[in-house]
């Protein structure tokens, strides 16, 4: 991997070439207190133009993630994980993807309200040694998405291996809004994910009945592919873009000294007004952008505490995945601060309107246990094991649509986790919260999104803006990604 400066990053982060191959960009000066552990990967930036091809490989590769030697991995044109590819909203990117693997994949745009044709799910296939040449339209407010692949049976395998990037939406209204917006430097992507390794190093990835009841968990903590990092960062406020990267963990974010930090977006865009919190839990798939003050230049580690929300094997054994640090951020005053105020209003957004909704669906995310489970069942081509997991007592069905809404209209739909928490991603749309297990969403979540964590019951007002034809649906399912590969998932077309 190629060494650079974060001073350097300044001036290379608007370079990246649109169709170029990428390479990680790592800041070579710091170490990090966590255990001397590397300075903050920065994933390196392609800015997407109007028109112009942008080229994204599937491939495999070799990665160091700072705990053990390099080992064989997968990624997005790197050795593992990906760039991230900045567009603006109101261009047209076509898009190259190349499937270099030696199996069949997807890559899915998780998060962009685009038509199903072009949307990435398990019905636009691309066999091994394939091309798939998408022209994505960007009609969509500024937030921070993301993209992976998406093969019906192999989701969670693939992107464990190391195949996920974030995409940044753009409408350019950052600096009249007073947000930092200098790639590398005040913004910041961080994406969180949990592995497992074996003795020789080489990531574990356990297709067994405890993994598909609770989800692939790691013991090792990752921010960017790597363990134990520090970001050296400027002494005001800094943007955070946050993903959570993982194949089922959920994250409880704090900072050591319990700063408080200031959300500003979700899944979809940004917030009203910045929400001040000192813990901030988030699900598989979901995306925050936090603002977080570093002006009185002292360093702070990032921290997640255990997660409480796990079920299946680990829930009735009384544990979830382990607590520990994610990263260290190191003040530095050789760092222009570009932003010394937390801004005060964002954007305006009006209230949800339960009554605009056309009609009511009720979809129940099934138990992983049950009577009769192991019979009659279709098999995972993955992991041998019989599709067990279910909505509405129904295993996926590539040839099957669950619901058909009509394009243009609001419906509600309500999500009842029967056994566990489960975080229930829509493709093609953006929601609002109505309420959570009867209450209304915490501020942080008031906004439009496409994951919500799902405990016991929630309520979605869900909008239908991009056509889904019949024959190539979009998908709402578990984004626990092994429930998902279990049959945790449904498809509904919108005509």
């Amino acid at each position: 991997m190629d060494l650079i400066s974060r001073r350097s990053l300044l001036v290379l982060a608007g370079a990246g070439a649109a169709g170029a191959a990428i390479n990680w960009l790592l800041p070579g000066s710091a170490q990090s207190a966590l255990g001397a552990g590397p300075a903050l990967p920065i994933p390196a930036l392609i800015e997407a133009r109007d028109g112009q091809p942008v080229t994204l490989a599937l491939q495999t590769g070799r990665h160091s993630f700072g705990v053990g030697p390099e080992v064989a991995t997968t990624g997005i044109s790197s050795g593992y994980l990906g760039p991230v590819v900045r567009v603006r909203s109101g261009d047209t990117i076509p898009f190259r993807v190349e499937n270099r693997l030696a199996e069949e994949s997807t890559l899915h745009w998780h998060g962009m309200l685009i038509p199903s044709s072009v949307d990435g799910g398990p019905h636009n296939s691309i066999r091994a040694g394939g091309v798939w040449q998408p022209a994505l339209a960007v009609r969509q407010p500024a937030a921070t998405l993301w993209f992976h692949p998406h093969p019906h049976g192999r989701t969670g395998r693939q992107v464990y291996s190391g195949m996920a990037g974030m995409m940044i939406v753009t409408d350019g209204a950052d600096r009249d809004l007073g947000l930092p917006n200098t790639y590398g430097v005040d913004d910041l992507p961080l994406v969180l994910q949990d592995k497992r390794f074996a003795r020789d190093g080489q990531l574990v990835y356990a297709a067994d009945m405890m993994t598909l009841m609770d989800g692939m968990r790691g013991d090792t903590l990752l921010v960017n592919g790597v363990a134990g990092p520090t970001a050296r960062v400027p002494a005001g406020f800094v943007r955070l873009r946050v993903l959570n990267a993982a194949n089922a963990r959920n994250f409880d974010l704090r900072f050591s000294d319990g700063r408080p930090f200031y959300v500003i977006g979700g899944d979809a865009g940004l917030l009203p007004a910045p929400v001040e919190l000192t813990g901030l839990v988030m699900a598989p798939a979901e995306r925050y952008e936090i603002l977080v003050d570093f002006t009185n230049r002292k360093p702070v580690d990032l921290l997640t505490g255990a997660d409480q929300h796990s079920g299946g094997m680990m829930g009735m054994m009384g544990g979830g995945s382990a607590a520990g640090p994610l990263l260290r951020f190191q003040p530095d005053a050789a760092l222009p601060v570009a932003v010394a105020r937390l801004p005060r209003v964002l954007v305006a957004s009006a209230a949800p309107d339960a009554k605009s909704a056309v009609t009511r669906r009720k979809f129940t995310l099934d138990p992983v246990m049950g009577p009769g489970m192991m019979g009659g069942r279709p098999v995972s081509s993955e992991s041998g094991l019989p599709q067990v997991l279910s909505i509405n007592g129904r295993p996926f069905g590539m040839d099957r649509v669950d619901a058909t809404a009509k394009l243009g209209t609001s419906e509600i739909w309500e999500i009842v986790a029967s056994d566990m928490a489960h975080p229930f991603h829509m493709h093609g749309v953006s929601f609002r919260i109505l309420t959570k297990d009867g209450a209304a969403p915490p501020a942080q979540e008031a906004g439009w999104k496409d994951v919500v964590l799902v405990q016991k019951r929630a309520e979605l007002l869900v909008n239908f803006t991009q056509p889904a034809a019949s024959h190539q649906p979009f998908m709402f399912h578990c984004h626990i990604l092994e429930h998902e590969d279990q049959g945790m998932m449904g498809q509904f077309a919108v005509v």
